[in-house]
C-alpha cells in the first residue's frame, strides 16, 4: 500500500465534489477538475493515489431504476452447497439478467441462505421466468431458495465523507 499525503483543499474540494456524483458526460473528470482547480489528468492521478493508498477501494455507479421503469425487482436467495457456490455463483454472473451476485454467510435455521442474486426487470412475469431458466442452467432446481420482490425503495446514495481542513490531522 501506497504511502498517503493527508489531502489539501483542493483535495477535499474534489472529495466533495465526487460525492456529488460524475456528471454524465464524455469526460466527467475534466469537469470536477474544473470545479476544484486540477487538470483532468490530477484528478485521475489523486483518484489512483486514494485507492493504492486504501482509502477508497472503488468507484462505482448507482443506477436509480424505477424512474427507468425497473419495478419488478427481485433478490433471489439460495442455500447452496459451500462446495458448489463458487461455481453456482459464476453460472449465474454470466447471466445478462443478474446486476448483482454475492455471497454471504448464513444465519442459523432462520435464514439458511448464501447467495443472494439481484435481477432488476419492467414485469414481474418475466424476471420469475428468468429466474427459472437460471435455476435450470445452473442445475439447482431442487435446491432451496426464496424471491423477494422490492415492495419499496430506499434512499440510494454512494458514500459521504465529513471532512474539512481543519479536522485533518497534520502530514507526518
Amino acid at each position: 500500500m501506497k504511502r498517503f499525503d493527508w489531502p489539501d483543499r483542493r483535495d477535499l474540494a474534489l472529495l466533495h465534489a465526487l460525492q456529488a456524483g460524475l456528471p454524465l458526460v464524455s469526460r466527467p473528470y475534466a469537469v470536477l477538475g474544473e470545479r476544484v482547480g486540477y487538470s483532468e489528468a490530477e484528478v485521475i492521478a489523486r483518484l489512483a493515489d486514494w485507492q493504492s493508498a486504501g482509502l477508497i477501494k472503488r468507484l462505482g455507479i448507482i443506477v436509480r431504476h424505477r424512474p427507468l421503469g425497473y419495478t419488478a425487482n427481485a433478490m433471489v436467495v439460495f442455500d447452496i452447497p459451500d462446495e458448489r457456490v463458487r461455481d453456482v455463483a459464476r453460472i449465474l454472473c454470466r447471466s445478462p439478467y443478474v446486476t448483482l451476485c454475492y455471497r454471504r454467510p448464513r444465519r442459523g435455521t432462520d435464514w439458511p441462505f448464501n447467495l443472494f442474486c439481484m435481477i432488476h426487470g419492467r414485469e414481474r412475469r418475466v424476471v420469475e421466468a428468468q429466474i427459472e431458466e437460471l435455476v435450470g442452467i445452473a442445475g439447482i432446481e431442487t435446491l432451496p431458495r426464496a424471491t423477494l420482490f422490492s415492495s419499496r425503495c430506499f434512499k440510494q446514495r454512494g458514500a459521504h465523507y465529513r471532512l474539512s481542513a481543519e479536522t485533518l490531522p497534520e502530514p507526518a
